[in-house]
Formats: C-alpha cells, structure tokens, sequence
C-alpha cells in the first residue's frame, strides 16, 4: 500500500498522482522510492500505453520536504550523495520510460518538481502555475535536475533560470519550452484526455523506439546519463556541506534571509 502516491488506470493508460496534497506534494525518501517502483512497474506493464503524472490538490510539486531538507542539512557528505543518486534514479527513470509520458501540472512547481515535468515527454499546465528553479536562494544548485531541465527549456534559459532562481508563470514557462501547453483549470483533463487519444492511435513499439531515438541523437544514453547524474549528486552533496549551503538550508529552516542576501 503506497502513502505517497495514488495510481489510478483507464483505457490504457496509467495515473501516478503524487498524494501529499497536504504538504504541496513534496519530495521525501518515500516519495521518491514509491514514485521510481510505480513508473517501473508501469514500464514492465505491457498493458500499459502511456503514464499520466500529477499532483493531489492544487500543487503539482513543492520541490523537497521540509523534513527532509532538515535531515540532509544534519547528514554528511556521503549520506548526502546516497540521497541525491536515489533521486537521480527516479528522474533516469521517468526521463527513459520506454512508454509516452505526460506530466498533467495542475499547479506550481518547484525544484524537483520541476524536473519531473521536464522528464516526461509532454507537458500540459494550468494558467497561474508558477515555477521556480530555486536551489540557488539555497546555496545550492539544481544538479540532479540539470540534465533534463537544459534538455527542455534550452541551455540559454537554464543559466538564467540557475543562476537567479526567479519565480515565472505558466506563459513563461510555455515560452521556453517547459510547458507544450498552457490551458484554464477547467480545461486541463479535456487537453490531458485529447493527447492520450492521439497516444493510443501509434504503435507502442515505435513510440518506445522514437524515444530512444530522440534521446540517442541528441547524446543521452541511460549509461551516459547515470555517469553524469554520480557527479552531479557529488556536486550537490558536496555543497549541501559547504558553509553557504548550510547558511542557506539554515536560514530557510529558520524562515529568515540567508547572510549573503540583499534588500535591492
């Protein structure tokens, strides 16, 4: 019995709806264990057509727990680089499904929940969503979501959006590429729905191929991209430890601005 996350299926298709409404759907071990398992299980699943992933409530994704925030800011350097390959694998593995995959954005995004929404393969969001990549507020980076947020939105935007951590909407975030589509709330399972439609009418086989495809000429492999993610989760881990990341976890968990930041 999952706590974390909900899955629901219909005609073919599988919902994985992240069920932690009451904390914005944040990010925790389990979380993010029960999230890799169910997107395995739906990859196994040959009855499966597509993954559909969403959020309980109004916010698809706060990012990283409170909690768990407070315990990686205790842990050491190398408890911290277990933690962030554990993530690593989930987004390796919903960026690599070998079925379509569609991120159903029902609200905000933050940090890792933006990077679910670059992994899948189409992205459709409710006007007044609003995303940030935030880790540098933090001291730290978005290392472990890097690969797939620069795949989506482009490198130019990724170092803007990296090094400034500003909040932007969903006509932004359509804009560059993070969002396909950008409907009213009201609107959104009625989009959701008319993509699935256009899924069900290609053949599984060539749309696992056609992905693979897609990846490989643009020059990521499941091996290249788990060489990749040992070092970013080296880098974060690293800075997590760094005296700014523990200012900035500090001073996050304490609700005030962090020492480096400025009033203009």
């Amino acid at each position: 019995m999952s706590d974390s996350i909900r899955i629901s299926r219909h005609d073919g298709s599988c919902e994985i709806r992240l069920d932690r409404a009451s904390v914005h759907n944040a990010f925790d071990d389990r979380l993010i264990g029960e999230l890799t398992a169910a997107l395995e299980a739906a990859a196994a699943d040959d009855t499966v057509r597509a993954v559909v992933l969403t959020g309980d409530g109004s916010t698809f994704s706060a990012g990283a727990d409170l909690n768990w925030m407070r315990a990686m800011a205790a842990a050491s350097e190398t408890e911290n680089r277990e933690d962030s390959l554990r993530l690593a694998r989930l987004m390796r593995t919903l960026n690599f499904l070998p079925k379509p995959t569609l991120a159903r954005v029902n609200g905000s995004a933050y940090g890792g929940g933006v990077g679910l929404i670059a992994c899948c393969d189409i992205a459709i969001g409710v006007e007044g969503a609003k995303f940030s990549l935030s880790e540098a507020k933090l001291g730290l980076v978005p290392a472990v979501i890097s690969p797939y947020v620069v795949a989506a939105i482009g490198l130019r935007q990724a170092r803007r959006l990296f090094v400034s951590a500003e909040v932007f909407d969903a006509d932004e975030a359509l804009r560059i590429g993070l969002l396909h589509q950008r409907v009213a709330a009201g609107e959104l399972d009625a989009a959701v729905e008319r993509n699935l439609h256009f899924l069900r009418k290609c053949g599984p086989l060539a749309q696992a191929e056609a992905k693979q495809l897609a990846l490989r000429v643009a020059g990521t492999t499941p091996g290249s991209a788990e060489a990749v993610d040992t070092e970013n989760a080296a880098l974060i881990a690293r800075l997590r430890v760094s005296a700014e990341g523990q200012e900035g976890l500090g001073a996050f968990l304490d609700k005030r601005a962090p020492r480096w930041a400025t009033e203009r």
